[in-house]
């Protein structure tokens, strides 16, 4: 019998890639807004056109998962604005007139 941990590595990478970004979009936030969400937008395009062009399953999918994360992170990072807006996050005292007068 044969094992195979591919399967098993692409899910630890895939949870380490949504583990990773979750922080860089609250942090992306905080110090420029939601301004740089155009870069999401290109980096996960870039990652999702790569993924097409990839011929090993393993690193294809990696790039598509993080593709994939990227372009979600783009909402997240307007809902992130929305989250500091609520007061559930702090926000940039820089950048205070950015936010909704609550």
């Amino acid at each position: 019998m044969q094992i195979y941990f591919e399967g098993i590595i692409l899910a630890v990478c895939t949870f380490l890639i949504i583990g990773i970004l979750h922080p860089v979009v609250i942090k992306t936030e905080y110090y420029f807004g939601t301004r740089p969400w155009y870069l999401w937008l290109i980096s996960g395009l870039a990652c999702c056109i790569g993924a097409l062009f990839v011929a090993d399953i393993f690193w294809s999918a990696i790039l598509g998962v993080t593709g994939a994360s990227l372009l979600w992170g783009i909402g997240e990072l307007f809902e992130q604005k929305k989250r500091v807006e609520k007061g559930w996050f702090p926000m940039n005292p820089k950048r205070k007139d950015e936010y909704k007068k609550m």
